[in-house]
């Protein structure tokens, strides 16, 4: 019997999984998280197999996140359910630690195909995903500047991207305005964008944004 964690902030999208999930044989779902800190918690407290976790979250960033729970659990397992379809999130999560990556908007087939893999040992990306990985293992390859973004200026950097305020990016991530606005001062320099216009249209140029 495969042991899941879901972690999602909506209890909606949790009930969902957990019925697809315990459709299939061998599979059965032993906790449930809505935010970063009930995660920390569950791998600290509970034995599992394979934790299926949302990016988007309240508290810590997803990319955050994937590497605190490697670093208390190495050997767990972690497929990304999300819904952002760009490449560049996979690619981050993979990089991050996770084993998998999968958009919400894919068939319940496609989940449990996922999650045996996965369970068995392998990982779960999509071809182009597994292009830029190997592309980015090459020597001599060139990164693009939001790449060498931490995790917490990247995820600020996308809320930005599409369309929040710093005041309104503070609650979504319980982050003070301050920290914030260092954050985005941050990344603009490291990008070299000189105001939010230009922010976005890095952004839209990139793929890392709907357009």
């Amino acid at each position: 019997m495969i042991r899941l964690v879901l972690a999602d902030d909506h209890a909606i999208v949790r009930e969902g999984l957990k019925r697809i999930i315990e459709a299939a044989s061998g599979f059965q779902v032993v906790g449930e998280a809505g935010d970063g800190s009930e995660v920390l918690r569950l791998v600290r407290e509970f034995e599992f197999d394979l934790l299926v976790l949302d990016l988007s979250m309240p508290g810590r960033s997803g990319m955050e996140l994937i590497r605190l729970v490697k670093a208390e659990k190495p050997r767990l397992r972690i497929l990304v359910l999300s819904m952002h379809q760009e490449s560049q999130y996979a690619v981050r999560a993979i990089k991050s630690g996770a084993s998998g990556y999968l958009t919400k908007e894919s068939a319940p087939a496609l989940l449990e195909q996922a999650l045996r893999k996965i369970a068995a040992g392998g990982a779960w990306v999509s071809a182009d995903v597994a292009q830029q990985l190997a592309l980015g293992a090459m020597p001599g390859s060139e990164q693009a500047p939001h790449e060498a973004l931490s995790a917490r200026e990247f995820e600020v950097f996308r809320l930005l991207a599409s369309g929040m305020s710093v005041t309104d990016i503070g609650t979504r991530l319980s982050l003070s305005v301050k920290t914030v606005s260092s954050h985005k001062a941050n990344l603009m320099h490291k990008l070299g964008l000189g105001n939010s216009a230009e922010l976005v249209r890095y952004a839209m140029r990139h793929g890392l944004v709907e357009s």
